[in-house]
């Protein structure tokens, strides 16, 4: 049973696809459909696809994406073809402890809206409507933005017993007056591929090989990390890494949008000094297929996911500087802990305890996954933030 923990967290985590050598064509056994698809969004791009631009094709082209095809992706048995397990998944008390967190927004904000993005199995959206109504804090209208057409059946159909308070949206709602989550969203938002010569930084894409097959191409562009271009220098040659243009870009949609509430992001990533640290040389892209991480994206597309580590640093930039103030950023072991999973857990079974562990443990979700949190004007003394807060180390 793997979790949706990436094997390259450490400083020297080998993409090696990502430093230029190509995966063997016959390795890239793959949909039919989806590689007519690919190679003709190559060819009518001129030869070179951005990477973000194939990401996004990979992962959400309709019916072919990862996430818009009817294969499974959620669940702990890789023999009935899930590929990874999310927290959710992993424990129901997850979403209870989260649950007291999201109860004190909606009580400060005095809204009953919550909006979920991305809801995947509707694992957490079950287990926070169930907690909220035990918490005393039932919401009127829990909506779910969801872009995969065959996740929101399986969703509809595990959250039939509370209609009609769930709903589905299509796009952002003109305003929002609740509190938002986002458990794993961020890291399956498009990123641009860069890699550096030794010289420049390179923007990396996808073009076709003389048989067809996929493989990345550099081209010299403006991309390049958020640092100050004196720090080029420390970087090894064929060093790659990713930004985050769009997931900041969607910080900043939830600002223009976030009246009253709150907003919290549930994910996998470092602070900006730790994301571009000079030894980290094959950045942070993994994909995950059949419970099994590997670093091509090349090979399966639309069969397995593909993600990057988030820089928490540019989406707490993001959000900041449209307007929205940072509640706090912390592991999530201290957020769960702060939302009081310890005594949760001691009233749960033993085998149920031993599942929501993994949600704290050092060396599984525990430190790897982070949460911050957003509101609108001067913010609230947020309950998950209330320990062991690391805002300073954005």
């Amino acid at each position: 049973m793997t979790s949706k923990t990436p094997d390259s967290a450490g400083l020297n985590g080998s993409a090696s696809a990502a430093h230029g050598a190509p995966a063997s064509p016959a390795s890239h056994a793959t949909d039919p459909a989806m590689t007519a698809l690919l190679r003709d969004e190559i060819a009518a791009a001129g030869g070179w696809l951005p990477f973000d631009r194939y990401m996004s094709l990979a992962l959400y082209a309709p019916g072919l994406g990862y996430y818009a095809n009817a294969r499974r992706k959620f669940g702990t048995m890789p023999q009935q073809g899930s590929d990874f397990v999310t927290a959710p998944e992993l424990s129901p008390l997850f979403g209870r402890a989260l649950a007291r967190q999201v109860a004190q927004a909606l009580a400060v904000s005095g809204t009953d809206t919550v909006i979920e993005f991305g809801a995947g199995s509707g694992a957490l959206a079950e287990q926070l409507l169930e907690a909220l109504d035990a918490l005393g804090q039932p919401v009127t209208k829990y909506f779910i933005v969801d872009l995969s057409g065959s996740l929101r059946e399986r969703q509809a159909e595990r959250l039939a017993r509370f209609a009609p308070r769930v709903e589905w949206l299509d796009r952002w709602p003109d305003e929002i007056h609740g509190v938002m989550v986002a458990n794993e969203l961020l890291d399956a938002i498009p990123v641009d591929l860069v890699r550096w010569d030794g010289r420049q930084w390179l923007r990396r894409g996808v073009g076709l090989d003389g048989q067809g097959g996929l493989v990345f191409v550099d081209r010299a562009g403006d991309a390049r990390p958020p640092l100050p271009p004196e720090e080029d220098a420390g970087f090894l040659p064929d060093t790659v890494t990713e930004i985050h243009p769009q997931a900041e870009a969607f910080v900043r949609t939830l600002a223009e949008r976030l009246k009253r509430g709150a907003a919290f992001f549930i994910d996998y990533g470092f602070p900006e000094s730790e994301y571009y640290h000079p030894q980290r040389t094959g950045g942070t892209l993994m994909c995950h297929h059949l419970h099994r991480a590997d670093p091509d994206p090349l090979a399966l597309p639309g069969q397995k996911d593909i993600t990057a580590h988030v820089n928490f640093t540019g989406i707490a930039l993001a959000g900041q500087d449209a307007g929205l103030t940072v509640l706090g950023y912390t592991s999530q072991a201290n957020f769960l802990i702060n939302c009081g999973l310890v005594d949760l857990m001691g009233q749960a079974t033993l085998a149920q305890r031993g599942m929501a562990h993994r949600l704290i443990a050092e060396h599984e979700m525990g430190e790897l996954f982070k949460v911050i949190g957003f509101a609108p004007g001067d913010g609230f003394d947020a309950l998950g933030f209330s320990a062991g807060d690391r805002s300073h180390t954005l």
